[in-house]
Order: structure tokens, then sequence, then C-alpha cells
């Protein structure tokens, strides 16, 4: 394990709000606004984990368990997750699995922590969050098997280390396939437009907004925390797959990577300015599409 590894889970609990804050200003910028500051979530973070906290005589431990306990699943996330060529912390056959069953338990405990508000409103949001991730999840476990398959590995690691420019040039077709079914994986699961807005608060379109609002103080920084590290995971998924390959210094390579991470929120910031939002009805179809995707890039692989 290299000095760069271990920087890398250290670098996204710092980095990750910033993520958000550039994907805002790419929005403002196309709508000629000049929009919130870069560091925005970082003040949204400082104010929230200063303030106290105020429960309903409705919830349990369970809604409160449930920001703490899906940042913990992120956090463990991130320590068998490689950043482009560097590798992750913890390496062994398997943890592509062990990555998806963490954000799948994170979503269950904050489905869960809405649900134990008693609030039919909450338990409307955490209904088409499950519904959602019925086709979300199969298409992330597919998008990964293709990856292996190519591969011949199980471990994340050796995956996206054997993946550079010269690997686009052989298996284009495939590698083509995956990287836009996992954007769309990553807009979705990330409830970014086209499948949900962020900064929506029209309660016939909420998703993950409307799972929260009982949160408050420093679970909703928590919340929040959460969020922008669920976008640097999925980002990661994404941001491996491109160009160039290893070079030797990791150091160098995490850094790379840091850079792809930043082009991937500008990009998000682009695709949210010239797309609208998919009718809620449209968005199973939409996921099945990525899923689509994926399962012929898992059929390119045995050519």
């Amino acid at each position: 394990m290299n000095t760069a590894s271990m920087l890398h889970p250290l670098l996204a609990l710092l980095l990750a709000p910033l993520l958000p804050g550039v994907i805002n200003r790419t929005k403002a910028f196309f709508a000629g606004r000049r929009g919130p500051p870069l560091l925005q979530t970082y003040f949204d973070l400082w104010k929230l984990f200063r303030k106290g906290a105020v429960y309903s005589r409705t919830t349990t431990w369970i809604f409160r368990a449930g920001p703490i306990v899906n940042f913990a699943c992120l956090l463990a996330a991130l320590m068998v997750l490689p950043l482009g060529r560097v590798a992750a912390p913890l390496s062994f056959a398997g943890d592509l699995v062990l990555l998806a069953y963490l954000l799948g338990l994170g979503r269950f405990f904050t489905v869960a922590a809405a649900l134990d508000t008693g609030s039919s409103f909450e338990g409307m949001g955490a209904s088409r969050e499950v519904q959602f991730a019925v086709f979300a999840e199969p298409a992330l476990l597919v998008g990964l098997a293709a990856l292996a398959r190519h591969a011949q590995a199980l471990s994340l690691t050796p995956i996206y280390a054997g993946l550079s420019s010269a690997s686009w040039s052989v298996s284009f077709p495939m590698l083509a396939l995956l990287g836009m079914g996992l954007f769309i994986l990553f807009l979705s699961e990330n409830c970014r437009i086209p499948v949900d807005d962020p900064n929506t608060h029209l309660e016939l379109t909420m998703i993950h907004e409307v799972m929260v609002l009982d949160h408050g103080s420093v679970d909703f920084g928590f919340v929040q925390w959460g969020s922008s590290l669920k976008l640097w995971i999925l980002g990661a998924l994404w941001t491996g797959l491109m160009p160039p390959g290893a070079t030797g210094r990791p150091l160098l390579d995490l850094a790379a990577g840091v850079a792809w991470m930043l082009v991937l929120a500008v990009a998000t910031g682009i695709a949210e300015s010239i797309m609208a939002r998919v009718r809620l009805l449209r968005v199973p179809q939409l996921l099945v599409g990525a899923g689509v995707l994926c399962a012929l890039g898992l059929l390119l692989t045995f050519r």
C-alpha cells in the first residue's frame, strides 16, 4: 500500500463537498447568473454541525441512525474504491460486490429513516427511491461484471489499473457503452437532472430530498456530506474508465484522478443545463436503458 492509496479516502472526505459547488457554478454560468459560492457546501456543513438537534416523539433510533449508517457505508466504500489508476487501500477478490452492497445498505437505512418518521410524504419519497433502485442496482452490477470480465479480475483495483488509452483503442465499443450506462447511473443515483432536481421543492417530483425533510442540524449535515461522498464514489467508477493509463507515479495518478472528478462535475453541470427533467413515469425507462447499455457492454466482452 502506497501513500497515494491512503490519501484517496482523505481527499474524498475533504474534496467531495467541492463537487456540488462546481456543478452549481457551471449551471449558473450557463444561466447567465453569478451563482452560489464555490465553497457553499462547506459553509452549509459548518453551520449544520454547530446546530442542536430536535427530534419528533414519533421517531425512534432508526431515524437517528439513518444518516450515520449511510455515511459509514460510504466511508467503507471509499476503502475498496480506487481512484483512476491509484490502488484502493483495501483490495480483495469480490470487493466490487461489496461496494454495491455497501451502497445498497446505505440506501436501505436512508429509506428506513424516512419511513420511521410516520410521514406519508416521506413514505412517498421512500417508495420512489426503492422503485428506482430496483432498476439501478442491477444495471450497476452488470456494468461491474462487464469490467470484471474485460479485466479477468474480481477486484476493483486490478480492473481499473488495467485500463488505459490502449484499452480504448482495442475495446472502444464496450467501454463507450459502459461509460454511457455508468454516467446515467451517476446522474440517477445522485438524484440529478434528468431524474431528479436536488434544488426542487415541488412535492410531486421530489425523490431524495423528500426523504430527508425531517432531518436537521448534525443529522442533515451527515446527509449533505454523504450526498457529496456518493457523488465522488459513483464518479470515481466513471472517471476510472478514462485515459491515460498508469504513469508509475502514484501521486501523479492521484492528481489526474482528482482532475477527472472536476471534469465530471463540470460535465454534470452542462448536462443539467441543457436537459430537462423527464417525467417521473419515464425514469424507469431511462434506468432500463442504462441497464441495456451495460448489458451490451458485457456481451461484447465475450467476443
